[in-house]
């Protein structure tokens, strides 16, 4: 399998061979490419950065420009076995509303996201006071897209008042696994598949 982003390689190996996957805010095509050339998925996207959706067809991936917060509503119940929202919930204006379409058209959907009640940002705003600057969050808080600053135990509360159910759990500090005991302090970011 090709190079990809830890949270990126725990999605595409845990895609079913030979399904029909959304990829929503699916940045330079980089997961989809691996899903078509080396899962035989039949992968789909949906970005909203013009330059990134150029690439993903240059690509030869099938990638449409649209905003996951307002044009998710466009794709019929269930089109797609899975859907994938990477490192973007964070990023929508009502992630509630999105987690709802996600699994409104994908029988399932991944998500991931960065925890920030990770201890390095805690440490960060506590000896600093300052929000972090980090390899994985990268740009200062004025400039990042980041609207959403969500935690591991945050989301889940979120996925319990929505009613879902939580398939598989990966945690990453860094670029590796860990195991699931104090996600919420240990892990950098984190990676769920959902169900109805």
């Amino acid at each position: 399998m090709s190079a990809l982003r830890p949270d990126l390689a725990v999605i595409a190996a845990n895609v079913a061979p030979g399904s029909r996957v959304l990829d929503v805010g699916c940045g330079d095509g980089a997961l989809m490419a691996v899903l078509r050339d080396d899962r035989q998925v039949d992968a789909r996207g949906m970005e909203l950065d013009p330059a990134n959706v150029a690439e993903c067809v240059a690509r030869g991936l099938s990638v449409m420009q649209g905003d996951a917060d307002v044009d998710l509503v466009d794709y019929p119940d269930a089109a797609f076995d899975y859907a994938i929202l990477s490192q973007t919930l964070q990023t929508t204006k009502r992630p509630d509303a999105v987690l709802d379409e996600l699994l409104r058209v994908g029988r399932k959907a991944f998500v991931s996201f960065p925890n920030f009640a990770h201890w390095k940002v805690r440490a960060s705003l506590m000896w600093h006071g300052r929000m972090p600057v980090t390899r994985l969050l990268p740009v200062a808080w004025y400039e990042t897209p980041n609207i959403h600053h969500a935690t591991v135990r945050d989301f889940l509360e979120l996925v319990a008042a929505r009613g879902l159910r939580v398939e598989g759990a990966w945690f990453l500090s860094g670029d590796r696994r860990i195991g699931d005991a104090a996600a919420n302090w240990r892990a950098e970011h984190a990676v769920f598949l959902l169900s109805r």
